[in-house]
């Protein structure tokens, strides 16, 4: 998949299900001794998750990436993007979230939310990239989080 594809991302299926763990999985498994908790994404009920048509994936044949959007009265909540360790720097991240982007016109929300472990620094790089601003930084339950939005442009 290359950085501009978005049409290759697709919503998941109950067949997805044991994929979207598996990358998820993947992709947030070594945080955990840096951060001294389980990252939330890999703690997500993600059979519920794609039932509530949350979850959308890429790859052919097999899901590498997966990400989670929680549409609100104001906002889109992107809630977890997860890319697998094999295909770093391929542009999958770039593609979906671009997607995000795309979702989120198309529901007509001005703005895309999206929170990230203070720990977790390669973050705190990516998303100003992506045009996310950081709002605030504070502690939810057992987490310490950077919370950050991007404006769209509808």
């Amino acid at each position: 998949m290359t950085a501009d594809r978005t049409d290759a991302i697709r919503a998941a299926t109950p067949a997805d299900t044991a994929a979207v763990r598996a990358v998820t999985d993947a992709a947030y498994r070594h945080y955990i001794e840096r951060i001294g908790v389980v990252p939330a994404p890999m703690e997500a009920d993600h059979a519920a998750d794609v039932a509530a048509q949350r979850v959308y994936v890429t790859g052919d044949p097999a899901v590498v990436g997966v990400l989670v959007l929680v549409p609100a009265r104001d906002h889109l909540l992107l809630e977890s993007v997860a890319v697998h360790p094999d295909v770093a720097g391929r542009g999958v991240g770039r593609g979906l979230l671009a997607f995000a982007d795309a979702r989120a016109r198309a529901l007509g929300l001005p703005e895309i939310r999206l929170y990230t472990n203070a720990l977790m620094w390669e973050n705190q790089r990516i998303y100003p990239r992506y045009g996310y601003e950081l709002v605030e930084r504070r502690m939810d339950g057992s987490y310490d989080r950077l919370h950050y939005r991007k404006p769209i442009t509808i």
